[in-house]
C-alpha cells in the first residue's frame, strides 16, 4: 500500500480584530498551547508560534489532507471561542478576517523558527504593518491594499 509523504511548511500571520493589543503576556503562553493543540488535532505540526499583543505568527508543517484555509478557520474560531470562554478579555474577542500564508523549504525551518520566536525584539524595530508588507513583497504576493488588515498608528491604539 502506498502512502503520502508531504514536505509542506507554511508561516501563517493573522491579526486581532481592530488591531487592538488584546493578547496579554499573562495568558499568551496558555493561548499558544491551545492553538498548538488545535493544529495537532488537524494532523499538522507546529514548529513555532508567537502571539504578539495584536497579531500572531505560526510556522506549521502541513498535513496533505488539510488546506491552509481550513486550518486557519479551525485555529481562529477555536482560539476565539476559547478566549471568550476564559473571559481573559473584556468584551468579545475576534480575529480579523483573512491571513497571510507563506511557504518555505525545509532548509529554511531553523531561520523561520528563530524569526517567529524573536518577535518581541523584532517589533522593537519594525511595525507589524512594515513587517507584513515586507513579507508580501518578499514572496511576490500581489494584493489590493483595500483588502489588507486594518492598520492603525500607535497613537490611535
Amino acid at each position: 500500500m502506498s502512502d503520502t509523504y508531504p514536505q509542506l511548511y507554511i508561516q501563517f500571520v493573522f491579526s486581532v480584530k481592530g488591531r487592538k493589543n488584546l493578547i496579554q503576556e499573562s495568558f499568551r503562553d496558555e493561548l499558544e498551547k491551545f492553538i498548538c493543540g488545535i493544529i495537532s488535532n488537524q494532523k499538522c505540526k507546529t514548529y513555532a508560534i508567537y502571539c504578539n499583543p495584536d497579531h500572531t505568527h505560526i510556522f506549521v508543517g502541513m498535513h496533505p489532507t488539510m488546506s491552509p484555509s481550513k486550518l486557519m478557520e479551525q485555529v481562529k474560531s477555536g482560539s476565539s471561542n476559547w478566549l471568550n470562554d476564559k473571559k481573559y478579555i473584556t468584551g468579545k474577542f475576534a480575529w480579523q478576517a483573512g491571513f497571510g500564508a507563506f511557504s518555505y523549504s525545509q532548509s529554511h525551518i531553523d531561520r523561520v523558527v528563530k524569526y517567529i520566536l524573536n518577535q518581541p525584539e523584532h517589533h522593537k524595530k519594525q511595525t507589524f504593518k512594515d513587517e507584513y508588507l515586507k513579507l508580501l513583497a518578499k514572496f511576490n504576493v500581489e494584493y489590493n491594499p483595500q483588502y489588507l488588515f486594518e492598520w492603525y498608528d500607535k497613537d490611535n491604539q
